[in-house]
């Protein structure tokens, strides 16, 4: 199924809640399979086929174009709470299948009729250490193995809580699609309580962040938790922002709670005509029902879509890196993006001191100072010889991952611990980095990662010669970076950020006295032939051997200069850059000398 041309012809209709169906029909706890299973709706499939087949049923007639299958809580997972986790599989298959039979009886060349595989949140929050990532990766796998051989059109990923679910199951989406040899269209849609945020507290920008690098995913939206009116805010900012269709499942109006049982009071009338809104002003491609909604909900919906054309959304979209709380841009005005430094054993000593003592919780407090400080994002490195850090990145990054409101940047040279990492960060990361040192050797390694986890890199401008000195071979290795990057391994020129390095000009080495110019023209160069990339760098590497205050101004002016050229992000300790109007005229001008190579004599030290 082109579901992407479906899209741009007509908008599609998603069926309504199964759950609610399901109660119309009074089933019993023999219909289950026993008391200790009632209320397990998956099992239906097994126990009670025709109950389900009602469902679909119900919904195809009142003009659905998507059914979803009955099978929210297949995985094992869930299934595991009544003790029948080995059955997920088998379950999931049987679902679809049910589902695609009676589609197939709907089904004609005007309207076809498809299934989409019901993929639930599960019970567990990864974030909060419920479950780690492989076991989840695991289970999603299974069902969705299942729901594709049982003739699963598309998998829906949906009422998503926390964005580290929806990165297993789509990690596993992936390898399922990967080991199959197949691909089907793939929708992620989250689940934004009445407080505003999904339940980790995750707004809606920082999903939209951390999802829309994933070229498997087709479509993005919101279901459940409220009705259409309490999502219309958010809803417009995904139609304002999302560069894929947009999706959305409300619910019946909030549910209101009668005699113990939930209650769901906006009737089908009231559904379309916000549905008539969200198509016709806002952009929604795709509209459908969740809990509350029947199938006379769905056959309003229906009727509507016979007769709206979805709005033609001019949206503007953002490169940007997200924290599990919100989203920062790769770019800001006034530039640079700030990149905190202190969480790198390789720089602070007070940081591999709390690494060495194992001290997380302090180790955490000091990434939050620097948010205090101003950093937009933290570089986060635990490196030290003679430590495990697989288990070091766990023990930080699972931390800060609900401790820490901005990005965080992964560094490391292990490829275990940047997939270690990943693994236990809800956000979207970024990777530093990979370069051409042993020529393609490291790319192999860590853009499939990147791919697989939503990431952005950090590329550094060296080969096999070393680090490039000239502004020239700083091109040339970006021009190469970005060729095998783009066109071997799927990356785009929005996610690559490039370091174009600099040596000390504190070393008094006449082989470095233009290290300074160099850096900043090749971030020109690199700027004008391919915008969409990013530019990054370490600012303080430019003073090392200096004096503190020296080293400071040098900094300063040093920053001022490479923004200039296009500098988006810098690595800094942001409590430690100076304004230039906080620069005496004289420092300012002798640290200029000295970037520029202007110096006219020898010895000449920054004005304390």
């Amino acid at each position: 199924m082109d579901l992407n041309r479906i899209i741009k012809e007509r908008v599609l209709v998603f069926d309504g809640a199964t759950g609610t169906n399901l109660q119309t029909q009074n089933l019993t706890a023999d219909d289950f399979g026993g008391e200790h299973f009632a209320g397990c709706n998956e099992y239906l499939i097994l126990t009670k086929p025709s109950a389900v087949e009602k469902v679909h049923i119900d919904y195809l007639t009142a003009g659905a174009d998507i059914i979803e299958t009955d099978t929210f809580g297949s995985s094992s997972i869930v299934l595991a709470e009544y003790g029948i986790e080995s059955l997920a599989y088998q379950i999931s298959k049987e679902g679809a299948a049910i589902a695609k039979r009676m589609a197939q009886q709907f089904s004609t060349k005007e309207k076809p009729r498809f299934v989409a595989g019901s993929i639930g949140p599960t019970t567990k929050l990864p974030s909060l250490g419920h479950i780690a990532f492989d076991p989840m990766h695991d289970s999603y796998y299974e069902q969705m193995a299942g729901l594709l051989d049982g003739g699963a059109d598309l998998f829906i990923i949906e009422t998503c809580q926390d964005l580290l679910q929806i990165k297993a199951a789509l990690a596993a989406a992936q390898d399922l699609f990967r080991d199959k040899r197949v691909r089907i269209p793939v929708i992620t849609s989250v689940t934004i309580e009445t407080m505003g945020t999904m339940l980790m507290g995750t707004e809606i920008g920082a999903a939209l962040t951390a999802l829309e690098p994933y070229d498997i995913i087709s479509m993005i939206g919101m279901n459940c938790a409220t009705g259409p009116k309490e999502m219309e805010e958010n809803v417009r900012f995904l139609t304002q922002t999302s560069p894929l269709p947009i999706f959305v499942m409300p619910n019946a109006g909030l549910p209101e709670n009668v005699g113990g049982v939930a209650h769901y009071h906006l009737t089908p009338e009231e559904l379309e005509r916000h549905m008539t809104h969200f198509v016709g002003d806002l952009g929604v491609s795709v509209i459908g029902g969740c809990c509350g909604t029947t199938a006379e909900h769905i056959a309003r919906l229906a009727d509507l879509a016979t007769r709206i054309t979805p709005k033609q959304r001019n949206y503007e979209w953002a490169p940007s890196a997200a924290s599990i709380y919100s989203s920062v841009t790769m770019h800001v005005e006034p530039a640079p993006v700030i990149v905190g430094e202190r969480c790198n054993t390789n720089g602070s000593k007070k940081f591999r001191d709390l690494l060495l003592n194992e001290e997380w919780d302090t180790a955490v407090s000091m990434a939050k100072e620097q948010v205090r400080e101003g950093a937009h994002m933290l570089d986060l490195c635990v490196a030290y010889v003679g430590r495990d850090e697989v288990r070091d990145m766990r023990e930080v990054i699972s931390r800060m991952n609900t401790a820490v409101t901005v990005p965080l940047v992964i560094d490391s040279t292990e490829y275990p611990v940047i997939e270690e990492a990943l693994k236990h960060y809800a956000g979207r990361s970024i990777v530093n980095s990979i370069n051409l040192e042993d020529g393609e050797e490291r790319m192999k390694h860590v853009l499939p990662l990147c791919k697989k986890y939503g990431a952005a890199v950090i590329a550094l401008t060296i080969d096999e010669d070393g680090m490039a000195k000239t502004r020239e071979k700083k091109f040339e290795i970006a021009e190469r970076i970005i060729d095998l990057s783009v066109n071997k391994y799927g990356m785009r020129e929005e996610d690559i950020i490039f370091d174009t390095l600099t040596f000390t000009l504190g070393s008094g080495d006449d082989e470095f006295r233009k290290a300074g110019i160099e850096t900043i023209e090749a971030i020109r160069m690199i700027k004008q032939a391919h915008p969409k990339c990013g530019t990054i760098l370490g600012v303080s590497n430019i003073s090392f051997g200096l004096n503190p205050h020296s080293r400071h101004v040098l900094n300063s002016v040093f920053l001022h200069f490479a923004i200039e050229a296009g500098l988006d992000m810098a690595i800094v300790h942001a409590a430690k850059i100076m304004p230039l109007h906080k620069i005496d005229e004289r420092g300012r001008e002798l640290a200029k000398q000295i970037i520029y190579d202007e110096r006219v004599f020898e010895n000449m030290a920054i004005a304390a």
